[in-house]
């Protein structure tokens, strides 16, 4: 992995065979990111899994052959006490056909490139809202959601 910052913004590369979450969640944490934005992100999955929010849960989709990561975006924030990260993606097959949704869990193929912009100084939370059964990005902690 390597990373690059110029202000707020921060280029970050992850490799081959890392697993997406584990080594964004520690990027985040080493760095004291608390509240931000990802913009984009560009590469491969190996494997993924991408889920369809049904009201209830998520319907999750395993993907076991390499998909190209043709969008990937989200929020990064703090819940329990450490980084919780919440993606969205578009990843194509190689029949060129999409497959997107809720990123469940991916590890990289070849590389993955994101964008990511930093907010200092805040704090955004992701509460578990009971009456939705989902965690829900909280800009202002301790206002209310």
């Amino acid at each position: 992995m390597q990373a690059v910052r110029d202000g707020s913004r921060w280029i970050v590369r992850l490799d081959d065979g890392n697993d997406l979450f584990e080594v964004l969640g520690t990027w985040a944490e080493r760095e004291g990111v608390r509240a931000a934005g990802v913009l984009f992100g560009i590469g491969m999955f190996r494997e993924a899994a991408v889920g369809y929010w049904t009201g209830s849960e998520y319907r999750p989709t395993e993907i076991a052959v390499p998909h190209e990561v043709v969008a990937l975006h989200g929020t990064i924030g703090r819940a329990d006490g450490r980084p919780s990260i919440h993606l969205h993606c578009g990843l194509a097959g190689p029949d060129h056909h999409l497959i997107g949704g809720h990123l469940l869990r991916a590890k990289v193929g070849v590389v993955q490139e994101m964008g990511i912009e930093v907010f200092p100084g805040r704090t955004f939370g992701r509460p578990l809202v009971e009456s939705l059964g989902l965690r829900v990005l909280d800009l202002e902690p301790g206002a209310g959601v």
